[in-house]
């Protein structure tokens, strides 16, 4: 496990209210055994539809780790696979207005900080990125701000996931797995386990 305390990295805006988990990962790629090469179908029927003109789709988007979005991002059933997908395409960090709780943690679990801000910042940043895409963006978890050029907006994010991300504890079977021995001797002293039927690690 690591420290998050920042990201930094080149914005991708993309416009729109209740973008949903169905529109980021289509149902019918939910059957993938692993996340493996989930990224290239990310937003997928989206981007059919828009011919190319779908951010995820821009050349001067490629190669952007900084998502940033309207309000309620990632509302809709709660398949992994979305955040999943985002990450896969490249995108390690997101700002937004607001977004659907159970995205909101799949992200964490994941090392993913999605962090929110009033609708006039976002859409601040969404114009400064359009009109440079190559402005570098850094969302600060210890300062709580986000800048881009000459621009610096406030951000928020519940004290609990922040302190995750910034003590390094956000990965919760990453813990789980390294501390294997300790739950093995618990559980051979707990007189309801039959330990022969228990594997840890």
């Amino acid at each position: 496990m690591s420290q998050i305390k920042s990201v930094t990295g080149r914005g991708i805006p993309l416009v729109g209210d209740d973008i949903d988990t169905d529109r980021i990962i289509p149902a019918r790629f939910l059957k993938c055994v692993t996340f493996d090469g989930l990224g290239e179908h990310a937003f997928e029927d989206d981007r059919a539809q828009t011919k190319g003109q779908h951010s995820f789709d821009q050349p001067q988007y490629q190669g952007a780790t900084v998502l940033i979005v309207n309000r309620n991002f990632g509302c809709g059933s709660s398949r992994e696979h979305a955040p999943q997908a985002i990450a896969k395409w490249g995108i390690q960090t997101l700002i937004g207005e607001s977004f659907a709780e159970i995205f909101f943690g799949n992200c964490v679990a994941m090392g993913i900080p999605c962090v929110t801000a009033d609708h006039d910042t976002v859409q601040r940043l969404q114009e400064l990125v359009a009109a440079n895409p190559q402005t570098s963006v850094e969302v600060n978890l210890e300062t709580m701000q986000v800048t881009c050029g000459d621009f610096v907006g406030a951000i928020h994010m519940g004290d609990g996931p922040k302190n995750m991300f910034l003590s390094g504890n956000w990965d919760a079977c990453g813990q789980l797995v390294s501390q294997a021995n300790s739950i093995k001797t618990t559980a051979t002293q707990l007189p309801y386990i039959s330990w022969s039927k228990v594997a840890v690690g």
